[in-house]
């Protein structure tokens, strides 16, 4: 199967860049952006990803506005072309490669629109490679990079315009392929308990001066398993971005954290966290929730839209539910990002925190599976 890219001088493996490494149905390659108002008027998601052993290409675009929640998805039968980034009026476009981005939703019945160009203000970070397994085989093998910068632009909603500034407006694009749990679980074979507790906190956050990433996975003994912590200075002019920046720093360390959760949910009301280096340097930072988004949105554990899935050969469909409507400790709404006011000494920035808790936690205080804070 040869494709365009087959022209570049990128080939990993001896076959076609679109034949796949592996057999290993799970495989992805996955665009995922967010942006949200420095005053947290609004937030946005969006994410596109290709299953080249599933055949599928899907999409989803999600915002939050005035305490209601909108999401657009859509999926088709992929092409031959890996480079093929549109999904019926859902429209990708690579500007330039590690440089600009455009999201282009065309008119359509859905009633969700928008034209939003991201242009990056760091370098590069690459998270450390992403690897889980179960008793019997690899459930998780991923590798991320990640890109701060800024949109602008328009999102229209039903017929309602929201005007996306980029000097208001903060972003951050996340790159990942490998292997990951897509589509239909496995099936066969002798039974296995595929349960495992996961509990993964993301905190990207624009400063001034430079953007702190930090991120780490635990588990239900608190362990964390996996970490990355970034600090990217800023760029003022984007085509002037160096891939690999040398002034970014990559810190080794466990990620220390304090958190208050809203009662009933797994949901933070507020959080400290301690960035940590080997070699001691330290900075804590301190957040407050402003606005929630609901990660099921952009196809995270939705019970029809979820990723990997075939719906035929293109289907695009919307939806839109009340923030306060949704309840918290259901499978598909226990995955969340909500914007944050974030502060470091005498410093104020703004990002997100994404939390994802699964199972039991003891110093988080969860029992269960799925039980609330107390």
């Amino acid at each position: 199967m040869i494709s365009k890219l087959d022209d570049y001088p990128i080939h990993q493996t001896a076959e076609p860049v679109a034949q796949t490494a592996t057999s290993d149905r799970f495989t992805y390659d996955r665009f995922w952006y967010n942006g949200h108002a420095k005053d947290s008027a609004f937030y946005f998601g969006i994410g596109l990803c290709r299953y080249p052993n599933l055949g599928i290409v899907d999409c989803s675009f999600s915002v939050v506005v005035d305490g209601r929640q909108y999401a657009f998805h859509g999926s088709r039968r992929a092409s031959d072309e890996p480079m093929d980034l549109d999904v019926g009026p859902f429209k990708l476009s690579i500007l330039e490669p590690m440089g600009r981005h455009r999201l282009v939703i065309e008119p359509n019945d859905t009633n969700i629109e928008c034209d939003l160009v991201f242009t990056p203000k760091t370098g590069v970070i690459p998270e450390g490679r992403q690897t889980l397994r179960n008793a019997r085989h690899v459930v998780m093998d991923a590798t991320r990079i990640d890109q701060f910068g800024h949109w602008q632009g328009s999102i229209s909603v039903e017929g309602r315009k929201i005007a996306v500034n980029s000097e208001t407006t903060f972003g951050l694009k996340d790159r990942s392929w490998g292997i990951r749990p897509v589509g239909a679980p496995y099936e066969g074979g002798a039974p296995l308990d595929s349960f495992q507790a996961v509990h993964f906190m993301w905190l990207p956050i624009h400063w001034e001066n430079r953007c702190t990433l930090a991120g780490w996975f635990e588990d239900d003994s608190g362990y964390q398993w996996h970490t990355d912590q970034a600090i990217a200075p800023i760029h003022a002019e984007g085509e002037s971005i160096p891939v690999n920046d040398p002034a970014m720093t990559l810190w080794q360390g466990c990620v220390g954290h304090q958190l208050k959760f809203k009662p009933g949910t797994r949901q933070a009301e507020s959080g400290t966290f301690l960035m940590n280096h080997k070699n001691g340097e330290q900075i804590e930072i301190t957040v407050q929730p402003v606005l929630l988004h609901r990660m099921k949105g952009l196809g995270y554990m939705h019970p029809e839209w979820g990723h990997g899935k075939w719906h035929g050969e293109l289907v695009i469909a919307g939806e839109s539910w009340n923030c306060d409507d949704a309840p918290p400790l259901n499978l598909e709404n226990i995955h969340i990002q909500q914007t944050v006011v974030a502060r470091c000494g005498d410093e104020v920035g703004y990002g997100v925190l994404e939390q994802l808790h699964i199972g039991p936690h003891a110093e988080l205080g969860f029992k269960d599976w799925f039980d609330g804070a107390e």
